[in-house]
């Protein structure tokens, strides 16, 4: 299925025929594998229409990676919070955590409206000392050898680093039509030291009539909030590449392993297929002599994007 509509259909697949599963959150899901979708970039750039999908989240998330930074405290700079829990828990694990017990770790219950005060409050300090003191950051700021690594400065067993990223865009401007465009986040050796082992875990790119396409394994979908992050981060990073190459943009494939959707958020689902599919907004990239790897948050903007209104959900950590 093509755009946004393939993501819709994806959707009605799963709640019709998915597998209701145990999960490692212990939340449960419904779950298909095996699924692919396919956006044509040159018809309007990504950004889910049937719910607002934050474009600025997911265009300093991109950044960071290509940066090849794993320490949340860039995120913060720029009010990015989506990686906080992962790093956040393995504070409150640690010995030098003396605040109120938080075994009972995330919000499972919007009821518990103590629990979420202190919570938050927490969350709020740990923030704070991310962004003022650097040796706190450095300790408990880093989440590990996650995808800014792999992408910028994956070990060898030499004891040498490959910048798989740097080295695939040199490979489409020297030779386009090579099979070899590939980057790689799964890195077994790796995962043990990682907050979050890789869900999108390997990318490759196609050059065909000047456009570049790029197409994009998912071992893991969480279907409603994460995947429309991944559609839109994808579609970000197919462009920036397109643009450092001087090429246009074809289409960004999602194929997908496991695709779920956690069982506390099938009421928001179900609300999202009620809603019209509008037209994609178009991306803007505001630095014609840059290099991507000096691109700035300010340097992107999005423009005609008219989605429905947001949908709240709770995250599985």
């Amino acid at each position: 299925m093509q755009g946004e509509q393939g993501y819709l259909e994806l959707c009605r697949k799963i709640l019709d025929e998915g597998q209701n599963r145990d999960d490692r959150t212990k939340t449960g899901t419904y779950s298909i594998f095996g699924h692919q979708i396919r956006f044509d970039l040159q018809k309007g750039f990504p950004l889910l229409t049937t719910k607002k999908v934050p474009f600025r989240l997911i265009a300093t998330e991109l950044l960071w990676f290509m940066k090849g930074d794993t320490n949340i405290r860039y995120l913060l700079e720029n009010n990015n919070n989506i990686w906080n829990e992962w790093a956040f828990e393995r504070w409150i694990k640690s010995p030098e955590y003396t605040g109120p017990d938080m075994k009972n770790f995330g919000i499972r219950s919007q009821n518990e409206a103590a629990f979420k005060k202190e919570y938050e409050q927490q969350m709020q300090l740990f923030k704070e000392k991310i962004l003022n003191d650097a040796r706190f950051a450095e300790k408990y700021g880093d989440l590990g050898s996650v995808y800014g690594k792999q992408w910028r400065k994956w070990e060898t067993s030499k004891g040498e680093t490959i910048d798989q990223l740097k080295e695939t865009i040199g490979s489409i401007k020297t030779n386009p039509n090579s099979r070899r465009h590939i980057v790689s986040a799964w890195n077994p050796e790796d995962i043990p030291s990682m907050a979050l082992p890789p869900c999108h875990t390997l990318f490759q790119f196609y050059v065909a009539d000047g456009k570049l396409s790029c197409q994009l394994y998912q071992r893991s979908a969480d279907v409603f909030i994460g995947v429309p992050f991944n559609i839109a981060s994808y579609a970000l990073l197919t462009h920036l590449i397109a643009h450092e190459c001087d090429l246009e943009v074809g289409e960004f494939i999602h194929t997908f392993g496991d695709a779920h959707i956690y069982s506390n958020h099938v009421e928001q689902v179900n609300l999202q297929l009620e809603r019209e599919v509008r037209a994609f907004p178009k991306l803007k990239i505001n630095a014609k002599n840059k290099s991507i790897f000096d691109i700035d948050i300010s340097d992107l903007e999005i423009t005609d994007y008219h989605p429905h209104p947001a949908i709240k959900a709770p995250i599985a950590v």
